[in-house]
């Protein structure tokens, strides 16, 4: 894996090992930031079972202003920290080591993110829908006016078109992959 553009560009990243952990292939991620350039320059961005922290530390080394790495896997938090180490990252992120369900509801409500990225394990489908609910409900105060929700998802399994306040405006697929971008209603 490397970073596909910006400050780190071609700087390689590592994978947890194992087949726990599936990371977000190059060319998704360089398909997902050229939907996303004209948004990462200063955003607040929310990496969502983060992995390696590679869709994270991308948005980083384009411009966004902060990330929040949630992840609850500890060979992945160990990537993760070694990954940022190694990049010589030491500010503009926190990360929280727990998971998605837990560490949501405990981020700091004033926060406002412009996007949320989510990938949770392909085989855990309820994560999908519990984690797009929590966002397009109780959590939705999370999100800045304008932010757009990405899932990364089975090209196969379909999401559903609205989660509470979020409606899908975008679907993207490449191989067996998808990205479905949601936006939320306003009040």
């Amino acid at each position: 894996m490397r970073i596909i553009a910006g400050s780190y560009r071609s700087r390689s990243l590592e994978a947890p090992p194992g087949l726990a952990t599936r990371p977000t292939s190059d060319r998704l991620r360089e398909t997902l930031f050229n939907v996303l350039a004209p948004r990462i320059q200063g955003a607040a961005f929310l990496d969502l079972y983060a992995g390696s922290g590679a869709v994270g530390i991308e948005a980083l080394s384009r411009g966004a202003a902060s990330v929040e790495f949630v992840e609850r896997a500890p060979a992945a938090l160990k990537v993760l920290r070694a990954n940022l180490a190694r990049l010589g990252l030491t500010t503009g992120f926190r990360i929280h080591a727990a998971s998605v369900k837990t560490a949501v509801p405990r981020i700091n409500p004033l926060a406002k993110f412009d996007l949320v990225f989510l990938d949770p394990p392909y085989d855990a489908a309820a994560e999908y829908e519990a984690t797009l609910g929590l966002l397009g409900g109780s959590a939705a105060g999370l999100l800045a006016a304008g932010a757009l929700v990405i899932a990364e998802h089975r090209k196969k399994e379909r999401l559903e078109e609205r989660y509470g306040k979020l409606t899908r405006t975008r679907l993207l697929e490449q191989g067996d992959a998808a990205l479905s971008y949601y936006a939320a209603a306003d009040d």
